[in-house]
């Protein structure tokens, strides 16, 4: 599909930020997102940090963002056993009647409950169902489906070829968060080693556990490539591939259950079981607009508030600059590199960066980076300081970055003070609370420290 001019205004696509909590709700909205997404623990795929399970608090949330004029996805994207299809229609009932703007759901028998029940009601095709091709869309939209959330296997270039045979149908896509090491989602790990399955909401993350590769037993030339290859905690083990050319067999040995040897395989492409690293496709706003992608979602529903902030507020601002015509802000990539992630890539959109791309990844990230240290409780119009609520380490010499709706400032730590009022060098972390002179009340406002 051929690009539009830069000349052409170009459609804002929705921002969609995830929420676990009404506190992240509030935050998401104040920070620039145009929709929110969450679900009740019993029908979605996240049953742990969800405070959606009862309804008033769910009630609550969709009212707050309607009120603002934002959207509320409510998520129903477990893929159930009997026992829930059973259940399903009578717990929905009161969600449905809160009139959240669609459901996003992944099991087909749930969804052709949904449209025979209400045919009115908008349904959302989770990534779960694993779309790929324009094919597939097409079938679910003869179902009544009104938007595919695609797989996050697809390059930019699948994703415009779509959009083109399917112009009527809406498309969404994930653009930062955790990736899986299965398709969409659909992994097996976590129900294999204790019995909590992902595809019911109850996932543990054990791609993300630490393993190590051992030589099958009796190979000598294979314990000092098994040493090198060293601890597999968080990406792709490709570092053991050249000694595993000189060894047959490998087994994968999880940190709290030693001895349990598995056997594993490994490719000249690497081994596939190790975590992902996260995405962020921040650079990818500009071509993902033009393509005419309808909704930019973040996923994170179990993650805190200053990142669903940090998030929101980058993503927007990347979406404003494309609509505008603004060139990419590089200064994004550093912003995004303070949150906890596991190294980040841009999946499968794009397989080789250009030149100047490459710089911008390597040398803005490093740059740019900042660690979340504490959030602004309190304000003394007299003294002009601000209390804030220490989360990580900040000492006087610090520069921080004030993170807020109305705009982020940059501050220097010149003074600080206990509770008491007496002069401090160092908060040493979380469990402290110091006074703090700000340029202004910023009630809610976040602080980070450049690193």
């Amino acid at each position: 599909m051929p690009r539009r001019s830069a000349v052409t205004a170009l459609a804002s696509p929705e921002l969609l930020a995830p929420a676990g909590s009404p506190t992240m709700l509030r935050t998401a909205l104040a920070y620039g997102a145009d929709a929110i997404y969450a679900g009740q623990p019993r029908y979605s795929l996240r049953v742990r940090n969800n405070e959606f399970g009862k309804i008033e608090v769910l009630a609550g949330a969709i009212g707050e963002a309607h009120a603002l004029g934002r959207k509320f996805y409510v998520v129903s994207n477990v893929l159930p056993h009997n026992s829930k299809v059973r259940s399903y229609l009578a717990d929905m009932a009161p969600v449905v009647a809160l009139k959240p703007d669609a459901l996003i759901m992944g099991d087909s028998g749930l969804i052709d409950l949904v449209r025979e029940r209400w045919p009115e009601m908008p349904v959302h095709l989770s990534v779960q169902a694993n779309t790929l091709n324009f094919a597939a869309v097409r079938f679910w939209r003869k179902l009544g489906i009104s938007r595919i959330i695609l797989s996050r296997e697809l390059s930019l270039d699948e994703v415009a070829e779509i959009r083109q045979e399917c112009p009527e149908m809406e498309l969404e896509v994930f653009v930062h968060g955790a990736l899986c090491i299965a398709y969409s989602g659909r992994c097996l790990l976590s129900g294999y080693f204790n019995h909590r399955d992902p595809n019911q909401g109850t996932c543990t993350n054990s791609c993300r556990w630490d393993y190590k590769l051992k030589p099958a037993a009796g190979d000598a030339a294979g314990d000092a490539a098994g040493d090198a290859a060293g601890e597999m905690n968080g990406c792709r083990s490709r570092g053991a591939a050249d000694a595993a050319a000189n060894n047959s067999e490998w087994l994968l040995e999880e940190k709290e259950r030693p001895g349990e040897l598995m056997p594993i395989d490994e490719d000249e492409h690497g081994t596939y079981i190790m975590n992902s690293k996260d995405l962020r496709a921040v650079e990818h706003v500009r071509r993902l607009t033009e393509i005419g992608v309808n909704s930019l979602k973040i996923e994170g529903r179990t993650k805190s508030a200053y990142y669903v902030a940090r998030t929101t507020q980058v993503y927007r601002r990347a979406i404003d600059d494309a609509v505008a015509g603004r060139p990419f802000d590089p200064a994004l990539l550093g912003e995004l590199e303070g949150l906890a992630n596991r190294g980040y890539t841009d999946g499968f959109y794009q397989r080789h960066h250009e030149h100047e791309m490459q710089n911008y990844l390597r040398g803005h990230s490093e740059s740019g980076r900042s660690l979340y240290v504490g959030d602004v409780i309190d304000w003394n119009a007299e003294r002009q300081l601000a209390l804030i609520d220490i989360k990580n380490r900040i000492s006087v010499g610090d520069r921080l970055e004030l993170i807020h709706p109305s705009g982020n400032r940059l501050i220097a730590v010149e003074h600080m003070e206990n509770l008491d009022g007496a002069p401090i060098r160092v908060a040493p972390g979380n469990g402290h609370r110091v006074w703090l002179p700000l340029p202004a009340e910023l009630p809610g406002a976040m602080l980070a420290r450049f690193v």
